[in-house]
């Protein structure tokens, strides 16, 4: 489980993801209508948001999933075409990559079949908004270390 703070300080933890994801689906909607796209990145800040301190959250994890998830989405549509079948191939291949690099961050999933779905020209503003989100992991691992050290801990009582 992870710790639960007062209301004040959940919401200040949640306030950071989504204005970050607000800013994404701006940038998304502006400059190319891939609104896939947001959903796999949302995803993402909503775990950082849930638990920053997760192995399925570090920078690497993410960066490699997710990176990883959208150019094996891209190889697959350029090998067999869009449709359904390239998204299935491209979801498996890349559940496969996150296995055997023990990089398992599952909305990376949901990546690998929006870039399948032959979705356009978005792989420059998904690496802008992946690197945001990078940048919103190192922020809220700072923000958790800071709550953590302020949070007075309350002796346990013996039953």
């Amino acid at each position: 489980m992870r710790n639960r703070y007062d209301l004040k300080t959940e919401i200040s933890l949640a306030l950071l993801p989504t204005t970050i994801m607000a800013i994404v689906l701006f940038l998304l909607e502006a400059y190319s209508k891939q609104h896939l796209l947001f959903a796999s990145l949302a995803s993402s800040a909503f775990l950082i948001y849930l638990d920053p301190q997760h192995p399925t959250n570090n920078i690497y994890t993410l960066a490699m999933a997710q990176v990883s998830a959208a150019l094996i989405g891209i190889g697959v549509l350029k090998a067999i075409g869009p449709g359904y079948a390239s998204a299935v191939l491209a979801m498996v291949i890349s559940i496969l990559f996150m296995i055997l690099l023990n990089v398992m961050h599952p909305p990376a999933v949901a990546t690998a079949l929006t870039f399948a779905f032959e979705t356009g020209k978005t792989l420059p503003l998904f690496f802008i908004a992946l690197g945001l989100l990078l940048l919103l992991v190192i922020i809220q691992k700072t923000s958790v270390w800071i709550i953590s050290r302020n949070v007075t801990k309350k002796p346990i009582e013996k039953l």
